[in-house]
């Protein structure tokens, strides 16, 4: 009878563990320490952290002066990917390094929130872990945040996009052709759009790239450096955020719309107003149709 007592409170504890944790408030980007330096400095030691701690850096972005992000993956980001459904996305994190005044801010996706939008099969805490004992951890920030399970079935509000909704870029008659082609095309550097990195899922028919947006004039709404401009206003920067996806699934080329991209990043950003996605109400179509034409068969 004692034991049946003991049994059922370890289970009710173990329930109630579960369930907060089930509960912990999540977002997007860990802000993992500030202070003087220079970017160029902080970027090489932040390099030297994540080496050290076993991730593999990937490749790395300047959109604009004194910010540098550095992609990383690792052998349980791939591991996790090749577990989920278009997991690719979830196969980097990114890292930045950028001057906020006279501080530099060192910062990185979050990668429990991002297993969460991402709807992975596990939930990224080892490399939480990881990148907090690598660089640190302060703080989580930008967004109230939300739950695993609420980031799980996120949009930004009626009629927009949610993650089993991205855009088909472009189809080829075989995943090897459409790899090849889209690593071609991305590093030829046209319409604006750059290569940073490609990381292959091992065991999965399946790669992700990132590709930088630099545009001017009529291209003006899918220029990174525009866009965060408008949006990334806060005291902690959001740099991070930065570079959009390219998924080569199958024989298949996606992109995250980015009415759920950039919002799944900043999603207590207001509709209209000052720093607001009225603001940016050109991007979304912008930044597809310059992705769809760069990788198009």
């Amino acid at each position: 009878m004692r034991f049946k007592r003991v049994l059922l409170s370890a289970l009710f504890l173990l329930a109630t563990v579960s369930a907060q944790a089930s509960d912990a408030i999540l977002k997007p980007f860990v802000l993992a320490s500030k202070g003087t330096g220079t970017v160029a400095e902080k970027a090489e030691q932040t390099k030297s952290s994540l080496t050290g701690a076993g991730f593999t850096v990937v490749g790395n972005y300047s959109p604009y002066a004194d910010a540098q992000i550095l992609i990383v993956t690792s052998d349980e980001l791939k591991k996790n990917a090749a577990a989920s459904e278009h997991g690719g996305y979830g196969a980097i994190q990114r890292v930045a390094v950028t001057k906020v005044k006279d501080e530099v801010q060192v910062s990185y996706t979050n990668p429990v929130y991002m297993a969460a939008v991402y709807r992975m099969k596990n939930d990224l805490s080892g490399t939480s872990t990881a990148l907090a004992s690598a660089l640190g951890r302060i703080e989580e920030f930008g967004a109230k945040g939300m739950t695993a399970a609420q980031a799980r079935k996120y949009h930004y509000m009626v009629g927009m996009e949610y993650f089993d909704e991205p855009s088909l870029l472009a189809e080829y008659p075989s995943h090897e052709e459409a790899v090849k082609a889209v690593d071609a095309k991305l590093a030829s550097n046209k319409n604006g759009i750059t290569k940073v990195y490609r990381v292959d899922v091992p065991g999965k028919k399946e790669s992700v790239f990132g590709a930088a947006m630099k545009g001017s004039g009529d291209a003006k709404a899918m220029d990174d450096r525009f866009i965060m401009s408008e949006i990334d206003f806060r005291d902690l920067k959001s740099t991070a955020h930065l570079p959009y996806e390219v998924l080569v699934s199958g024989n298949k080329v996606y992109a995250l719309y980015a009415r759920f991209r950039i919002a799944i990043n900043y999603p207590d950003l207001s509709m209209m107003g000052s720093n607001s996605f009225m603001n940016i109400m050109d991007s979304p179509e912008a930044i597809r149709k310059a992705l769809q034409k760069t990788v198009e068969n």
